[in-house]
């Protein structure tokens, strides 16, 4: 029965696989990409509803999740909420304010891709829907006051009044619940509590995120990675750099520090943890060595040479420099083939 559902669910995804009318205007000249490869998703504009009065609980008082699962967590001021993928497979987007900061949170389950997009567009604070289209197999958000379609992973406007626009970004820490939980007791975690009637603790895409293939085209399917390996992607110019979990086995959290567009990084992690992320490697102007955490402390995730202990928002939390923060790189998580899509010429790190 769990096949044939999936079969029968793929079989709605193909059929409806075709051109959507998108904005009033259809000329090519109205995109920013090739109109013919912007497809429908199946269910149409707000068929697959946002949520925009999300409601939370305490992350000690969550009870649907699995150790496993994914959960994508911000740290705005003092207050950290965190989003989790069970919700988000089912809604794609959250509209919210985490301390007084306009955020939607925007995730594909078709390349398991998740930022934050500030809802400030100039004088405007807008929400953004979940359009129907995708291209390259990932998400076209649309917002709600120009009605002005964006690309999630492009991070710009490809059609309508906003055209060309880019969006800034919120960063924002992917990693599994038994992390999150274990470092943040205190967060608030969104709820099941969304007004809509789903089957939360159903994954709706069947066998998708372990099957080699697609249900929807994307370009340049390069042969790197498996097509979903996770993998953190860095961007800057309109280019990437990808990094893999595997290089940072283990449950102690690795440090790599490298450049990328010209620019020092440094990228910590932990496959057994789950988590991947990059900062800048300086701050306050000034440029820091960072090293392993030599600390048992579960709340740091490396060291510099200064004597500074940095937690995993990129705080300094003990030392010389306690209260400065690291500010994260514009980087999503995704699967491996969404980056060579969009990006064609991403660069892989190798060990």
């Amino acid at each position: 029965m769990k096949n044939f559902c999936l079969f029968f669910l793929t079989l709605i995804l193909f059929t409806t696989c075709k051109k959507d009318d998108g904005p009033a205007s259809t000329k090519q000249s109205d995109w920013l990409v090739p109109q013919e490869q912007i497809l429908s998703g199946g269910p149409g504009k707000d068929g697959i509803p946002s949520i925009d009065k999300p409601k939370f609980e305490k992350a000690t008082s969550i009870d649907y999740m699995s150790d496993d699962d994914l959960i994508l967590g911000i740290k705005v001021g003092n207050m950290i909420k965190g989003y989790t993928h069970a919700v988000l497979d089912w809604h794609e987007i959250v509209n919210d304010e985490v301390n007084n900061l306009a955020v939607s949170l925007t995730y594909c389950p078709l390349t398991g891709t998740g930022i934050g997009w500030n809802r400030q567009l100039g004088n405007n604070k807008t929400s953004f829907g979940v359009s129907g289209l995708l291209f390259n197999s990932n998400l076209m958000p649309y917002d709600r006051d120009s009605d002005s379609y964006w690309s999630q992973m492009r991070l710009d406007c490809i059609g309508g009044d906003r055209i060309g626009q880019k969006i800034e970004t919120i960063p924002f820490i992917e990693t599994s619940w038994q992390t999150w939980k274990t470092l943040f007791p205190n967060s608030d975690v969104i709820t099941l509590n969304t007004g809509y009637n789903r089957n939360y603790n159903r994954y709706p895409y069947g066998n998708y995120k372990q099957d080699n293939g697609l249900i929807f085209p994307a370009d340049g399917l390069a042969g790197d990675f498996h097509l979903k390996e996770r993998v953190l992607g860095v961007i800057s110019n309109n280019k990437a750099k990808v990094y893999a979990f595997k290089y940072f086995a283990g449950e102690a959290y690795s440090v790599l520090q490298d450049e990328f567009g010209g620019t020092k990084l440094v990228i910590v992690g932990s496959e057994e943890k789950n988590v991947l992320v990059a900062y800048y490697r300086s701050t306050n102007g000034e440029e820091r060595n960072f090293l392993q955490a030599g600390s048992d402390n579960q709340n740091i995730i490396m060291e510099d040479s200064k004597g500074n202990a940095y937690n995993l928002f990129g705080e300094v939390i003990a030392g010389p420099d306690i209260g400065d923060r690291l500010e994260q790189f514009k980087s999503m998580i995704g699967y491996w083939f969404v980056w060579n899509a969009f990006y064609p010429e991403t660069e892989v790190y190798l060990r």
